[in-house]
């Protein structure tokens, strides 16, 4: 730990303090916002400390390596949370926060990283390798493939709307062959470390015991989290679907939201679109088909099934992306618009 920065020193206090102050909100049935704000701000925490400890592991391996280790156990507190949701009996929270991390990623966060990335390089246009952006298009157009099914198939009330569970299972196990089938070639050709940033700064042991420790506190602030959720947003006089599209995919998705914007600063393009395009191909390939899965040991099942006006944000956004990350290079008014889409989105969530 002697090669941590004073900030980054502070940074980890900061977190175990905000991680306590969470739980002695939730077990002291504190008032509903400040036990639920608390929880939101230990949780975006951990996804830092994940976030971190992920980097100085991934100094060790290439870009696409990196920015798969930062997205999978970035990943943790978000299906954490859409767990504790389905055990709640909350499906629309859970729903929305899984559509919501897909968009806050593919609109909101990729947005905000290609406005900085752009601003960075000396002739205004981001550059970046473009197989991430192809790959990433098409698993999200597969995924977005059998929710458009299913939502034409339910709106018609035809024979097979009524058997949305069984298509929901055979459609997930697809998609995690797909994914599979394309995650294994990408890291085995991406092996070779990054050059020119020094190496890791943590020792191998220390960036586990970090790892370890921010993964397992993430389940339990997960849970007090889903706990605050609903009282909150009741004060608050929120919609389900806000608080699923928006607070929750935003706080789940804090790993995503510092690294890309802080490496899209630092000029490292690759690895800044990288960490974003892997959670979105993650989530919408891997980690939603794979609680589709989970979620028929438990009292809620999730499904692929969801309201018209997410198909619809789901197929619009795969086409986005392929329009403006497909050929390797961004302007800053093209992240501008992704970041424009996301906020007319958010506001259609606060009247569902």
């Amino acid at each position: 730990m002697s090669r941590l920065s004073p900030p980054e020193r502070v940074a980890l206090a900061l977190v175990v303090v905000l991680t306590a102050l969470a739980g002695a909100a939730n077990y002291g049935a504190w008032t509903p916002v400040p036990r639920f704000a608390l929880a939101t701000l230990a949780l975006a925490g951990l996804a830092w400390v994940v976030s971190f400890a992920t980097e100085q592991l991934g100094e060790r391996f290439g870009p696409g390596v990196t920015g798969m280790l930062q997205s999978t156990l970035g990943n943790l507190p978000e299906l954490f949370v859409v767990i504790f949701a389905l055990k709640a009996g909350e499906l629309v929270v859970a729903q929305t926060a899984i559509i919501g991390s897909i968009l806050a990623n593919a609109l909101l966060v990729l947005g905000l990283v290609i406005v900085i990335g752009a601003r960075r390089s000396p002739d205004g246009i981001m550059r970046f390798s473009s197989r991430l952006p192809r790959d990433t298009a098409t698993l999200l157009l597969l995924a977005v493939f059998i929710i458009v099914l299913l939502g034409l198939s339910l709106a018609a009330h035809d024979p097979a709307s009524h058997h949305v569970k069984a298509i929901s299972a055979i459609g997930a196990v697809s998609l995690l062959i797909v994914y599979l089938a394309w995650v294994i070639p990408y890291l085995r050709s991406d092996t070779a470390p990054p050059e020119g940033y020094g190496g890791p700064r943590l020792g191998l042991g220390v960036t586990l015991t970090l790892l370890l420790l921010a993964g397992g506190a993430s389940a339990f602030v997960s849970d007090w989290f889903v706990n605050g959720l609903a009282p909150a947003i009741a004060v608050l006089n929120l919609s389900q679907a806000f608080a699923g599209l928006v607070i929750v995919a935003i706080a789940g998705n804090a790993v995503e939201n510092v690294a890309g914007l802080v490496l899209a600063y630092k000029r490292r393009s690759d690895l800044a679109i990288s960490v974003v395009k892997n959670s979105v191909a993650q989530i919408a390939a891997f980690l939603f088909p794979l609680l589709v899965l989970v979620s028929f040991a438990l009292s809620t099942q999730l499904t692929f099934a969801l309201a018209p006006v997410y198909i619809g944000a789901l197929a619009l956004t795969a086409l986005t992306l392929s329009q403006v990350t497909g050929d390797g290079e961004a302007a800053a008014f093209e992240g501008w618009a992704l970041v424009a889409l996301y906020a007319i989105l958010a506001t259609f969530t606060l009247y569902e």
